[in-house]
């Protein structure tokens, strides 16, 4: 093979170890509100492990103690014990949730959401030590954590620097003429915020919509059968006590992080770009705009990808932790 024939092989080479590297990752949540953020960190978790990402903090929308401590427990089961984890204050949803008290069952050593540092804070530092554009941020729950990031003039100009694009699972889209008057949970908890993120933000947005996470339901099977492999497992113990099987859950917060990480797998499709407003009812309205002008897309998913993201979502997330040396 002649030397100017192997210019392309490298390249393409090059550009798939460029391709490689792990996705800086920044999981807002609001834990205990449902078992799919459960999934969606477990998922994370064993990706790390596999080195397609890195997950640099969790920051939680739900104000109550016990939501961090849990969140400490999941990260310390799977062998990041040191993952930085911010809170809200004063935030949405102060109930304690169906399984976050399964905290005191796992070692952990933040006991209480109290002991950890402000959400925007830790994210606008963690922010400032990333290379440009490295980061991808996936926000599953409420919008409180990020809209008040942005309250800060210079966060705010660290996220269109830093930022890559904001994954979120909220809103609905998929019906006549892109309209819906779903009003989804995620949205409607903190709708003030949910406008002014959608208004504001300034980096590329791609929501994931309640229909989503529906047509992609995670099957009560597994929960029942594939999680013995341990005396006791947060994900089978949630799902349990959020509610017990048979029944199967829609994979709302996983899905938006599935494209977080992989967007270019082919798990999704996307809407034309547009823009997205949000009513004073919480509902999600979406506009398609002119090429280059929208910062919204939602996500597409044809029953076929729908059954390549269910059992992708499924295997990630019930992967074993790591063995305790």
């Amino acid at each position: 093979m002649k030397p100017n024939h192997l210019i392309p092989l490298l390249l393409m080479l090059l550009a798939s170890l460029a391709q490689a590297a792990p996705v800086k990752l920044i999981f807002d949540t609001d834990m205990g509100n449902d078992v799919d953020d459960l999934m969606a960190l477990c998922m994370i978790h064993n990706l790390q492990k596999r080195g397609a990402c890195e997950l640099l903090a969790v920051t939680v929308t739900k104000d109550h103690p016990q939501a961090a401590a849990f969140v400490d427990a999941v990260n310390t089961l799977y062998g990041y014990p040191d993952t930085p984890i911010g809170v809200v204050r004063n935030g949405a949803a102060k109930e304690p949730g169906k399984f976050n008290l399964l905290a005191d069952k796992y070692p952990h050593d933040l006991k209480s959401g109290a002991e950890a540092p402000e959400a925007g804070g830790l994210i606008k530092d963690i922010l400032a030590k990333q290379p440009d554009g490295s980061v991808v941020i996936a926000q599953v729950g409420f919008f409180t954590n990020l809209a008040r990031l942005m309250d800060d003039a210079d966060a705010k100009a660290l996220i269109a620097k830093k930022v890559k694009v904001l994954s979120i699972m909220a809103g609905a889209f998929q019906t006549v003429n892109f309209d819906t008057r779903h009003l989804e949970y995620n949205v409607k908890l903190d709708v003030p915020a949910a406008q002014k993120l959608a208004k504001e933000w300034p980096t590329p947005m791609v929501w994931s919509g309640y229909e989503i996470g529906v047509a992609a339901a995670f099957p009560h099977v597994v929960i029942e059968q594939d999680l013995n492999y341990m005396p006791q497992h947060p994900l089978k113990e949630a799902y349990y006590l959020y509610n017990p099987p048979p029944h199967d859950r829609p994979t709302w917060d996983p899905t938006a992080v599935l494209y977080a990480i992989y967007p270019d797998r082919g798990y999704f499709d996307l809407s034309p770009p547009g823009n997205i407003k949000v009513d004073d009812d919480s509902a999600t309205l979406f506009r398609p705009v002119k090429k280059g002008e929208g910062k919204h897309r939602f996500l597409i998913m044809s029953p076929e990808q729908a059954s390549r993201v269910r059992e992708a979502i499924v295997q990630l997330s019930v992967e074993p932790p790591p063995a305790k040396k």
